[in-house]
């Protein structure tokens, strides 16, 4: 369970401290993220505060600033993470990690004045003491899709998948688009597919690096795959019974699919 709402009170004994570099996060020897003296951690300028994890207060750190490191922990790619079974909780308590260390180093600026900013006393944000402006956490809303034909489902495949992985559909909603408008043009510019009927699945937070991902299931409409060679590189429906290799358990990709599978074996 995590809790965001509830102060760090001074009471507890032990803390979870992420330790982050550069695109990897340091685990100790049983690869989980290593729990320290709370009052070590409390009030540091350097940890900071995220909030509590089943009963327990988590901080985030640089390794750079990471004081406390005793040579013992060992670096894992921040996307192993998933893969390594995480649960939502967890999950979400990483990312929210990564999305603070990711916000703090983006906003040491005014955006507004150019003045240098300050950490809110209270508030998770970045103040600007010239003119008072204040910048929070960016969050960027996107989209993914898992559209189905029967016992067919639309994947595709963007350069950058680790070997040759097909995905759900997904993209970035643009400035005045709802999620479902968003839908039906990523749908229709990547794969020159048309969309029926829509089905909103969840949603997940995606910390590389800062994106929210809201998960539809959608019913093919019409038209043949046409490839945009921009943002995907092929696309194919498959059997369910046949799937290619696709993103692993604990992500909303995954969960699209599993989910859609699901629904099909249990008609039969």
């Amino acid at each position: 369970m995590i809790d965001l709402s509830r102060l760090e009170s001074g009471d507890a004994e032990n803390a979870r401290c992420y330790v982050i570099h550069d695109q990897s996060i340091l685990l100790n020897a049983e690869l989980q993220v290593p729990s320290l003296p709370a009052f070590l951690l409390r009030q540091h300028p350097d940890y900071h505060f995220l909030g509590w994890l089943n009963g327990e207060p988590c901080y985030v750190c640089e390794l750079a600033r990471h004081e406390l490191d005793d040579g013992s922990l060992q670096p894992v790619p921040q996307r192993h993470m998933l893969a390594g079974g995480l649960d939502e909780a967890g999950f979400s308590m990483f990312s929210r990690a990564l999305q603070f260390l990711s916000w703090q180093k983006n906003h040491r600026y005014c955006s507004r004045c150019g003045s240098p900013t300050e950490a809110h006393g209270k508030e998770l944000c970045m103040q600007c003491p010239q003119c008072g402006y204040t910048q929070y956490p960016r969050i960027t809303p996107c989209i993914i899709t898992l559209v189905t034909r029967g016992e067919y489902a639309l994947l595709g495949q963007s350069a950058r998948f680790p070997n040759g992985m097909f995905s759900c559909l997904a993209g970035f909603m643009e400035a005045g688009e709802s999620a479902e408008q968003a839908l039906v043009r990523e749908v229709r510019e990547e794969t020159g597919v048309e969309v029926g009927q829509l089905s909103y699945l969840g949603s997940q937070s995606w910390p590389f690096p800062h994106s929210l991902m809201l998960a539809f299931h959608a019913d093919y409409a019409s038209g043949d795959i046409v490839i945009d060679d921009d943002e995907i590189v092929a696309a194919d429906w498959f059997h369910y019974q046949s799937l290619p290799k696709i993103p692993p358990r604990g992500s909303i990709a995954r969960t699209l699919i599993e989910s859609w599978i699901t629904g099909l074996e249990s008609k039969d």
